[in-house]
């Protein structure tokens, strides 16, 4: 299997526990989690060798993340240590038409804090076939945007493939200053994976969707995804189309161009809803792996999509799923039945 790197914060997760409210909660449920560390998680699973680039603490928060990774298969080579603190995030968990809520604990982190200096890029990206990142990592701080450009740098002088999944956040930055930062990546990058929203929160192209009405019409996105083919020189354009009927019931499906064809993926209806954080985490992992594996966009598509809408079933951050699991689903049975 192939060598893939990611890069990104990962940080300590505290949900609320079940649906109940911050203000009711008197312990929260803890894990690891963060949109590259997800990822890389997926790839392991799926068999590949998957390292993870950030920079932790040397105290035992530090480790436990560090450890969190390695559970899994993550190989943590390249995870600088120092600094004083590792990221928190707070979760509350919604239900019905009650939104989940994130509450962000993450200013001054570790990798926030980080220089270029601290990692080898060249021996990280030595052998390495694919590199992915979001736009998470560059929101967090500039050093980590600087440290990303670096990494993007580097990834290209080795020949290898540079997946972005936009991932707008507006709690870490405006989209003003996301479009003036995202824009110039976008040379590096040979696959963008993004919703209706992160299209045009990062870099200015506006589909004609709504979610929050739950429709999301893919021919709306045809013109979208050749605009930003042709503008970037992207290999493929890669849009989740989610449907939110409620917190605990959505619908999922997704789109890719290749500057060819469009393919639009079979539709799931997720209900109930037992985690939909990774959720594009999954996605990106699922379809790294499938265009990895398959030599066509919409088997690489409905394997992406089908170990998203499995993720949605699973508590915490990462997709605990096999490819055998996941190639299943995709493949029809979603019976949910006992297997013996």
């Amino acid at each position: 299997m192939a060598k893939i790197v990611t890069m990104g914060e990962i940080m300590l997760r505290l949900s609320s526990p079940l649906n109940s409210r911050f203000v009711q909660s008197q312990t929260f449920d803890v894990c690891y989690g963060g949109g590259e560390a997800n990822v890389a998680v997926s790839l392991a699973n799926y068999g590949h060798d998957a390292y993870y680039v950030s920079k932790v603490p040397t105290h035992e928060i530090g480790q436990c993340a560090i450890n969190a990774l390695r559970r899994y298969g993550v190989h943590t080579d390249y995870v600088a240590r120092g600094g004083d603190r590792l990221g928190i995030y707070l979760l509350e968990t919604g239900a019905s038409m009650r939104p989940s809520k994130v509450v962000y604990d993450r200013a001054n982190s570790s990798i926030a804090l980080a220089n270029p200096s601290d990692f080898d890029f060249d021996k990280i990206f030595e052998g390495a076939t694919w590199f992915h990142w979001s736009g998470i990592t560059p929101a967090i701080s500039d050093k980590a945007a600087e440290c990303l450009k670096y990494a993007c740098i580097a990834a290209k002088k080795h020949g290898v493939t540079i997946s972005c999944d936009l991932n707008f956040r507006k709690k870490l930055w405006t989209s003003e200053k996301a479009i003036s930062i995202m824009r110039p990546l976008m040379e590096y990058v040979d696959v963008c994976i993004g919703n209706e929203e992160d299209a045009e929160l990062c870099l200015g192209f506006k589909p004609n969707s709504d979610v929050n009405k739950g429709k999301t019409d893919a021919e709306g996105y045809h013109k979208i995804f050749e605009e930003m083919l042709k503008t970037f020189n992207f290999k493929y354009v890669v849009s989740t189309l989610r449907e939110s009927y409620s917190a605990t019931h959505n619908g999922w499906k997704a789109l890719i161009y290749n500057g060819k064809e469009f393919y639009e993926s079979k539709h799931y209806d997720i209900e109930p809803i037992i985690d939909r954080v990774g959720g594009g985490d999954s996605f990106a992992g699922g379809l790294i792996h499938g265009l990895l594996k398959y030599n066509d966009q919409g088997k690489a598509l409905e394997f992406a999509v089908a170990a998203s809408a499995l993720k949605h079933t699973i508590p915490g951050d990462f997709n605990l799923c096999s490819e055998k699991e996941v190639e299943s689903l995709a493949g029809g049975d979603a019976s949910g039945r006992v297997q013996r």
